[in-house]
């Protein structure tokens, strides 16, 4: 099973209490502004087209879209964030990525080194782990709420997913990242609900965490979540689903 998806989960899990807090309309106004200087058109602009899909998802409201937009194109101040990648190792090994949106690079070097060195693992030079991982769109459904599978199957392939797979009470819908919003409006047409839908990072092999490792690397998880600047992360780990229940409750 799949560390990110799981998490992915977990995260969608805890999203009510991070919405009171601003933290998701934060992080999605961010990708919007950054994905906007590439052009304020999201007919013309896939990666904007994504954001504004993730944004409605949430119901932000259309004048925070648009102002995101104007500060992405310059139209309006305050557009002056830099995105960057940071990689390492967690608890035992796993493999890192840390998606950050700063106007300090320097402050959030710092505090996302910290954090790693508090949970027993490393940050590490650009390029060390990212080569575990392959950019996707990832689309997660709950099992409960979705067809039958071979209608699911049926459905998304024939919508643009690479692959439908079977990630404990969920299924995981992957998808070239060009097909992200076409796959997207498709499950959503039918009526379908989704658990988290996003362009990821998906490990190509998973490390399997138990004890004080796997509760270290959730711990670690959940201190970048936490962070205002983190827009994502994502890792290879791997924690048996009962554990993972136990450690997450």
């Amino acid at each position: 099973m799949s560390g990110h998806s799981k998490w992915a989960t977990i995260k969608h899990k805890k999203g009510a209490a991070d919405a009171k807090r601003g933290k998701i309309f934060t992080r999605l106004i961010k990708e919007i502004m950054i994905a906007a200087r590439n052009g304020g058109d999201p007919g013309m602009n896939p990666r904007l087209r994504t954001a504004i899909a993730a944004a409605k998802a949430e119901s932000m409201p259309a004048d925070n879209i648009k102002r995101a937009i104007m500060r992405g194109t310059g139209e309006l101040e305050g557009g002056q964030i830099e995105e960057v990648m940071y990689e390492g190792y967690g608890p035992g090994g796993a493999a890192v990525l840390v998606a950050v949106a700063t106007d300090n690079r320097n402050r959030t070097v710092s505090e996302i080194r910290h954090m790693f060195s508090k949970q027993g693992g490393n940050m590490g030079e650009q390029g060390c782990v990212s080569w575990m991982f392959e950019r996707k769109s990832q689309i997660i459904i709950s099992a409960e709420n979705a067809p039958a599978e071979d209608d699911l199957m049926t459905l998304v392939l024939e919508a643009g997913a690479d692959d439908l797979r079977r990630e404990g009470d969920n299924w995981e819908v992957l998808s070239a990242p060009e097909n992200h919003v076409t796959v997207l409006e498709v499950i959503q047409k039918k009526g379908i609900p989704t658990e988290s839908a996003e362009i990821a990072m998906i490990p190509k092999n998973l490390m399997k965490l138990e004890g004080k490792n796997a509760a270290g690397m959730l711990r670690l998880s959940e201190a970048f979540e936490e962070h205002d600047d983190v827009q994502n992360v994502y890792s290879n780990f791997d924690i048996d689903e009962k554990e993972l229940e136990a450690l997450s409750s």
